[in-house]
């Protein structure tokens, strides 16, 4: 894939960057700006390149029209503070307000425009209507830039079909992204563990399968080890369980023996009487969870075991909490875990953050992203990445090719 550095001289050239600013807010305050920094750099980059800059991400889910609720405003106004520069920003993303903007601009300046899914374009459910959409989009620009990792997994208009119509490059978040999942999946350094918690193990049987011939070792936390006890035979009292999962995760313990992968579950669990802060809770062995009770957190024998199989690991990817880190009396596995990855990281030890909620925990309990080897910026596109699929916005910037408006000087 091409890089900014084979765009040549960018200086007065409009440039459109993809990025990620789908950051989490309370109201107008931002809670987590990490992918805001994250995506910074390339920014910064490009600006210092003379180039004019033009941002178009996402926020949320609105429903192809404009809800104020998530309205990008407030991340122009952040990431003015990070660039330390202006950002303009545009009240639409394809109409007047935009075109205003960009013609408004002036080497170096950067503009960031509203929410690119206020456009029923952007996630359009056939090619003709994304095309429009993205051809609008391009018109904007001479030249993209694809930085928003978060969302290369999705053959959306900003991320897949503008990249066929303007000459493309990657930026450097997405290359490093990339880089880092690289060398999680060839030839990484051993001991090699994957830790995965979360809610859902269905969220996340493509990447067990695929990892099974690759990791040395898979630790399961989150509400996902209630379909792994269950698939043992376990009573899991009224703790998360994706009953239909069953049968193929008893089949995955079964191929993880075979292959001599080693699945490490927790011993005990933290079950409390309701999902709440304030229920009544207690630790029992995870082979005895009461009836009337759910799991809420590994127990403390856990982190104990779980610090024990990584100590010695050269290399770790962890995906998804290990309870509902968001209560504090069911956030010290989360909690742990991250203090082991800390440690191992500080010896030397390639860990990776997976993105989503497990790059929100270990800020939210008060971790640096410099205590890990590399905090992702998509938890789903770090998954399919392992999972082995293609990524539609990758394939589509390994391509030279452009439209024929555009490769005979026209407007996109």
């Amino acid at each position: 894939m091409k890089t900014i550095a084979d765009l040549g001289d960018l200086r007065g050239k409009r440039v459109l960057v993809r990025s990620d600013l789908n950051v989490p807010l309370d109201g107008q305050s931002i809670t987590d700006d990490g992918r805001i920094r994250a995506s910074a750099p390339t920014i910064t980059m490009l600006s210092q390149m003379g180039a004019r800059v033009i941002v178009c991400a996402h926020l949320g889910r609105p429903k192809g029209e404009p809800e104020a609720k998530y309205s990008l405003a407030p991340v122009a106004r952040r990431l003015s503070e990070i660039v330390n520069t202006p950002v303009a920003f545009a009240e639409d993303t394809v109409g007047p307000a935009a075109e205003a903007a960009v013609a408004a601009l002036e080497d170096g300046d950067v503009l960031l425009l509203e929410n690119l899914r206020f456009n029923k374009g952007e996630t359009g459910k056939t090619d003709a209507e994304r095309a429009e959409f993205a051809g609008r989009l391009a018109a904007l620009a001479d030249v993209f830039v694809s930085d928003g990792f978060g969302v290369v997994h999705r053959e959306q208009a900003s991320v897949y079909d503008v990249a066929k119509l303007l000459p493309h490059a990657t930026g450097g978040l997405v290359e490093s992204e990339v880089n880092v999942l690289r060398r999680l999946t060839a030839d990484p350094e051993r001991p090699y563990a994957v830790v995965l918690g979360g809610a859902k193990v269905s969220d996340k049987l493509g990447v067990i399968g695929n990892l099974l011939g690759t990791a040395d070792r898979l630790l399961v936390g989150g509400g996902m080890v209630f379909t792994f006890l269950a698939a043992q035979g376990h009573e899991v009292g009224t703790s998360l369980l994706e009953a239909d999962q069953v049968d193929t995760v008893k089949g995955y313990l079964e191929r993880a023996e075979k292959e001599g992968v080693e699945i490490v579950l927790p011993v005990d669990v933290v079950a409390a009487d309701s999902f709440s802060a304030d229920a009544a809770h207690d630790v029992v062995a995870a082979d005895a969870i009461p009836a009337d009770r759910m799991g809420l957190d590994i127990g403390p024998r856990s982190n104990e075991l779980f610090a024990e199989k990584l100590a010695d690991c050269r290399t770790v990817f962890w995906n998804g909490p290990m309870g509902a880190f968001e209560m504090e009396p069911f956030a010290e596995g989360t909690r742990a875990l991250a203090k082991t990855l800390a440690d191992i990281t500080a010896g030397g030890a390639l860990t990776v953050v997976g993105g989503g909620d497990s790059a929100a925990a270990v800020r939210q309990l008060g971790f640096d992203d410099s205590q890990f080897g590399h905090i992702s910026t998509g938890g789903g596109a770090s998954l399919e990445y392992l999972e082995g699929k293609e990524l539609p916005g990758l394939t589509v910037l390994d391509s030279d090719e452009v439209s024929d408006e555009v490769a005979n000087g026209k407007d996109a």
